[in-house]
């Protein structure tokens, strides 16, 4: 194995190097410059690799080992959330804001870290996918205001998590559990939330081994189910229904 992170090729269409190269110690560290591109993210995405740096830093690769995934009929949201939900009058909409969103995450404080990875460079790339119907937002609304999101990129029947925001107490839970009931509905299984905090496993995340967590990606995004128009597609999903009658 390589100890050191391999150096990208200018060309934005040049293979990654295959993620089980990828270093140790930094987990996951895999390679180190090439571009923002909308042709190497794709093909970084579905090598099961994501961008990952802070400003001070050069252009960081990772494929980490093992990977947090979500399974998207076991996001879960506690009893006590659930029954504040069901007198929400909260919305649940998706490709409405995309760039306040994208925005609104690199914004919000995270334990641990200053700054963000969320750079200028960043968000005008992934604006990109975005217009090309390739990353998209999900967003949960209380009247006209923003209150929570997602956004992430969706190959085929894979969607990778990028990152998510609470303009409100429960708004990033609530963008969560909007995008996992409508991805089930769709048969998309998997959410990639690339590496894990304290905070993921309380609402379902699991760690997957690397290698199952590629032979799935393989699977999900050469499948020809890619909707570009989510805004259509996923409809306004009241957070309500979030709270199925009964559930306790």
């Amino acid at each position: 194995m390589s100890q050191h992170p391999f150096l990208l090729p200018d060309d934005p269409h040049a293979p990654f190097p295959p993620a089980h190269l990828a270093l140790r110690q930094p987990d996951g560290l895999l390679a180190v410059g090439g571009d923002l591109s909308v042709p190497r993210l794709l093909n970084a995405y579905r090598g099961g690799i994501f961008p990952w740096f802070s400003e001070d830093q050069p252009l960081l690769w990772w494929s980490p080992d093992p990977r947090m995934v979500f399974h998207t009929q076991d996001v879960r949201l506690s009893s006590r959330f659930r029954r504040g939900l069901r007198r929400s009058d909260w919305e649940v909409r998706a490709d409405t804001a995309f760039a306040q969103v994208v925005a609104a995450c690199a914004q919000a404080p995270r334990p641990g870290q200053q700054g963000t990875w969320i750079t200028r460079d960043m968000q005008a790339a992934y604006g990109e996918l975005h217009r090309l119907g390739h990353a998209h937002s999900v967003e949960v609304f209380d009247g006209g205001e923003l209150v929570g999101g997602i956004y992430g990129v969706a190959i085929g029947r894979m969607f990778f998590g990028e990152s998510m925001f609470s303009g409100r107490s429960g708004g990033s839970k609530v963008a969560l559990a909007g995008l996992a009931r409508r991805l089930l509905e769709w048969g998309w299984p998997l959410i990639d939330a690339q590496v894990e905090n304290d905070h993921l496993p309380t609402l379902g995340a699991v760690s997957m081994p690397r290698d199952a967590f590629l032979a799935q990606v393989e699977s999900l995004a050469s499948a020809a189910d890619t909707p570009h128009d989510w805004q259509a597609r996923f409809g306004r999903l009241p957070a309500r229904d979030l709270s199925p009658p009964g559930a306790p």
